[in-house]
């Protein structure tokens, strides 16, 4: 008989624990199958438990979660719309009052862009322009006054200027450094054109540089052939009888030394 520790079980099959058949998703029709690896038999450890506070506190948060959407989606919905409210009796002098900072504004960026366009100069000062058609009166008894039927009959009767001195004013109006910077701005055709002048421009100067100093190759080489050849010449003379001349070599030696003859 073995011993107890060599005894072999004779069961067949596998063992499967709690939740072992994995093909099948927890309470989830039609939902993904979570993994778990091959060596666990369910979730979790056995000395830190089966995970259970664990999924209870991620149920938790996942509520939490869903109220937090409902919230937003009903904050998005509704829309705060802030309109102002002005009394009745004051409403034209709030008016007035929002169309005199409107002017102000206007005026002051005006001055801003010519200070800028004259070199960074002071404010130049503009023309007043009449504030009586901006403000309202103050009180509604005043409101309806003949004083405002002359002063309409008035800016009807007004001359209108041509479309010719409109033209003008228009072109005499101060151009921002945006618009000078548009309008000076090249399109592509013209950087184009330029690149591929400057580029030709290039090859040409390459092409003469490179003619200049084949010349002058050409020339340096032919003096040389020239100083040798003169040079065979007077070395190569030789006597009557066949002889080497001496006195010649001699004589071009001390030119050379010298520094006068043709081999210098």
């Amino acid at each position: 008989m073995t011993p107890p520790a060599q005894q072999k079980m004779k069961t067949k099959g596998t063992f499967d624990g709690k939740r072992a058949n994995r093909n099948q998703p927890y309470n989830r029709p039609g939902g993904k199958k979570k993994w778990v690896s091959e060596h666990k038999v369910f979730d979790g450890s056995i000395g830190e438990g089966q995970g259970f506070a664990f999924k209870r506190k991620e149920k938790v948060k996942h509520e939490y979660n869903k109220l937090l959407r409902k919230e937003r989606r009903k904050n998005t919905e509704v829309k705060t719309q802030y309109t102002e409210q002005y009394p009745e009796h004051l409403r034209h002098l709030y008016e007035a009052e929002a169309e005199k900072l409107r002017n102000e504004v206007k005026t002051n960026r005006i001055n801003r862009t010519k200070a800028r366009m004259a070199g960074g100069g002071g404010p130049v000062e503009e023309e007043a322009a009449p504030m009586a058609v901006n403000e309202a009166p103050t009180d509604l008894a005043t409101a309806i006054d003949p004083a405002e039927d002359i002063s309409s009959d008035k800016t009807d009767s007004a001359p209108q200027p041509t479309p010719a001195v409109a033209a003008s004013k228009n072109d005499s109006l101060p151009m921002s450094n945006r618009s000078k910077k548009k309008m000076l701005r090249k399109t592509s055709y013209q950087k184009t054109k330029e690149e591929f002048e400057s580029v030709k421009e290039k090859q040409k100067n390459k092409k003469e540089e490179f003619l200049k100093n084949k010349e002058q190759k050409e020339e340096a080489i032919q003096k040389y052939k020239q100083k040798k050849m003169e040079t065979f010449q007077i070395l190569s003379k030789k006597t009557k009888k066949g002889q080497p001349n001496l006195n010649l070599q001699m004589e071009y030696l001390l030119q050379k030394i010298q520094g006068t003859g043709p081999g210098k």
